[in-house]
């Protein structure tokens, strides 16, 4: 096999760094859902209101919105296996520092510093392992980033079973996070031996036309050192993101992610409410809503290798934005409440793909990979922020249900916009 890079790799050696990979993506859904899963245990040991409970959470939203922005520069200075490591390693530091805040300290700023810190570490993390998620990707030849997508999927539901079960034996939240960190911080950084994406030299930049991002299949392109121009020279990676903050193709990438991940991100944060409040049903039922949201869209995103290979990016975007469309439409409008469930089906299923193919499509070019994928990430990032917020002022004015007909204005414009995922030349 052929590394991104244009050096030899095993078949072996290809194996061992995508199941690495694998482990990172996971290891960060573990931690996520550890945290997350114990927030009731956190509220209770520090007596906190619900207001209290949103400045805590916005220390980790400030902390990995801050992570993110800088995300580009920070791989393009450290590599993805560095800032990987140091990510995971901070994560590990975050959740030991919240459940001492919360445990021993029963401090609620003690909490808040963990969970920032946790911020911190996830924003770079995130988009080092999309970079080097990419790269594998690229050796295998295959569309296997929404599965490493799903691997965080996975990670979360064993955290969140995992957080259930200490919170059904009374363990204290100090020990499980602590634990928890441990194992995301070894696993990821003995798992990092094996990446591959920093150790070769890239291709240099090409350019393409903005109505044809198809690769022009004219021969091997000239191999010279990762963040060097043609002649050798160091690019300034200031330069660099600047670059991509002014390209118009990863732009456009920006704003197609943009509307998947709000269609993803107020799901997990008002489809429980929207079923118990809009359609009648119990609080139980509204978490079973988001359990079959999540099930399903983890489906998509296993299925979505073999669609993406088959089919293409392009046609796979449209079906993802027109299915997300169909089914929170049904969701919203829905005369009877088990037509609701199955319109969550099918937003799962369309809300999918768009941040896996998003992040592909962002480091289709190597030496651009860090810089782009910041971009589109910071983007997507403030779809997951800024939305969920954004649709609760509007609930206050026509009702949780058809405030997410918003969202449906997003996800046309990914329909249209599914074109510029197409593979850049």
């Amino acid at each position: 096999m052929t590394t991104p890079a244009g050096t030899t790799a095993t078949a072996a050696q290809v194996t061992a760094w995508r199941n690495a990979v694998v482990v990172a993506y996971g290891a960060s859904g573990l931690a996520f859902a550890s945290w997350v899963s114990r927030l009731p245990a956190i509220r209770d040991a520090l007596d906190l209101t619900p207001g209290n409970i949103g400045v805590i959470l916005l220390c980790m939203t400030l902390g990995s919105f801050a992570s993110v922005s800088a995300s580009g520069l920070i791989v393009l200075r450290l590599g993805s296996k560095r800032t990987i490591r140091t990510g995971s390693i901070m994560v590990g530091a975050g959740l030991l520092a919240a459940g001492f805040g919360t445990t021993v300290l029963a401090s609620p700023a003690a909490t808040a510093i963990g969970l920032a810190i946790i911020g911190l570490g996830t924003g770079s993390w995130n988009t080092a392992s999309n970079v080097e998620g990419a790269a594998v990707e690229r050796a295998l030849g295959r569309h296997i980033m929404p599965r490493l997508h799903g691997a965080f999927s996975l990670g979360t539901v064993a955290g969140a079973g995992l957080g259930a079960a200490a919170a059904a034996v009374s363990l204290p939240v100090f020990w499980h996070l602590a634990a928890a960190g441990t194992v995301v911080a070894v696993s990821v950084a003995t798992a990092a031996s094996w990446f591959r994406a920093d150790a070769t030299p890239v291709a240099p930049e090409r350019s393409y036309s903005p109505d044809n991002f198809e690769d022009p299949g004219t021969g091997p392109l000239p191999v010279i050192a990762a963040g060097t121009t043609s002649g050798g020279v160091p690019l300034d990676n200031k330069r660099k993101i600047a670059r991509a903050w002014r390209d118009r193709r990863t732009l456009l990438l920006g704003v197609l992610v943009l509307g998947l991940a709000l269609a993803e991100g107020a799901a997990g944060d008002w489809v429980a409410l929207a079923l118990a409040d809009g359609h009648g049903q119990t609080d139980a039922a509204g978490a079973a809503g988001y359990g079959l949201f999540v099930t399903f869209m983890t489906i998509g995103r296993f299925a979505g290798t073999v669609l993406l290979d088959k089919y293409g990016r392009v046609p796979v975007m449209r079906w993802c934005a027109a299915m997300a469309v169909l089914g929170l439409g049904v969701f919203v409008f829905a005369p009877v409440p088990w037509l609701a469930y199955a319109g969550l089906a099918l937003w799962g299923l369309g809300a999918s793909l768009g941040f896996p193919v998003g992040m592909s499509a962002a480091a289709d070019n190597p030496a651009m990979a860090a810089a782009r994928v910041s971009v589109v990430s910071t983007i997507g990032y403030a779809a997951f922020l800024c939305g969920p917020p954004l649709l609760g002022l509007l609930a206050e004015h026509v009702g949780i249900l058809h405030s997410l007909l918003a969202v449906m204005v997003m996800l046309a414009v990914s329909f249209v916009l599914s074109p510029v995922a197409r593979k850049a030349g």
